[in-house]
């Protein structure tokens, strides 16, 4: 390894330690504020000498962290469930099959994904309340699946080309297993990485949204995690610790679902991006 070579791997490597403390510094500020006991005024840098647990309890009950949880949790596994199945089903003939019809609905997608959601907001407020859809589960998850279906099927389609050979689907033809069989037998199994992907991409959107939430999803009954955090942050800014207790635990969810996928993301990701 020359001068140079070693250098640049310096170079990168103070940039990836510096790129890290960046995202790790504000997870410390608010692990440090959510363990303050009441009164303590002490630096948000320096670590609580008396460590209070009652804060998680007291900021669960107060923020109605339960029935919020039920709301996000509901709200995401359906949401994320019908992207899996309907995405993977409907890339599979776009990317298998060259034809001038598909083209135009992949690139359709493609254009759909440009278009900022929060353009569609008015008419589709206007649309949920004249089919009085207001306040219930199917709004929150029929806007997502529709938000997130054009980067899926953009995502699987490329993965399918990409990464799948033809020959396992030409055998199994032989073989004489349907179109379906073939798919969710031989296929979808293959799918693993683009899968976590999407899974990671769409579930930290989903559980985190508060745009679409906060128009749909007006009754206290129906709140999702970040709206009931930014009400009880709004009525309680002087209880930080209880407000960063709240948002540690709302948080652990996605962390938890990220530290399980996370080794087949990158895979995923960057072979579903390319031959699309």
């Amino acid at each position: 390894m020359t001068y140079t070579d070693k250098k640049k791997k310096r170079l990168f490597a103070g940039l990836a330690i510096f790129i890290t403390l960046v995202h790790i510094i504000p997870f410390y500020i608010l692990i440090t504020t959510s363990l303050k006991a009441k009164g303590d005024f002490s630096s948000k840098w320096a670590f609580p000498e008396q460590i209070s647990f009652e804060n998680f309890s007291e900021a669960w009950e107060l923020t109605n962290l339960g029935n919020s949880f039920i709301n996000s949790a509901i709200i995401t596994l359906f949401s994320a469930v019908l992207l899996i199945v309907l995405g993977s089903m409907a890339a599979y003939p776009l990317a298998r099959r060259q034809t001038k019809l598909n083209k135009f609905f992949y690139f359709l997608f493609i254009a759909i994904m440009i278009i900022p959601p929060l353009t569609a907001l008015v008419p589709l407020y206007n649309l949920v309340v004249d089919f009085g859809m207001m306040n219930t589960y199917e709004v929150a998850i029929f806007n997502n699946v529709a938000a997130f279906m054009p980067l899926t099927i953009f995502l699987y389609a490329g993965f399918i080309r990409s990464t799948i050979p033809k020959e396992l689907e030409e055998a199994a033809k032989i073989d004489g297993a349907s179109t379906l069989g073939i798919f969710f037998r031989i296929v979808f199994p293959l799918l693993k990485p683009i899968t976590a992907s999407i899974l990671i991409i769409s579930c930290v959107y989903i559980w985190n949204d508060y745009q679409f939430a906060i128009f749909f999803l007006q009754d206290s009954a129906m709140h999702t995690l970040t709206v009931s955090l930014a009400n009880f942050f709004g009525s309680n800014q002087n209880k930080l610790n209880l407000v960063a207790a709240a948002a540690l635990m709302s948080m652990l969810p996605m962390t938890i679902l990220f530290l399980f996928l996370q080794k087949y993301f990158i895979k995923g990701l960057a072979a579903g991006s390319v031959k699309g």
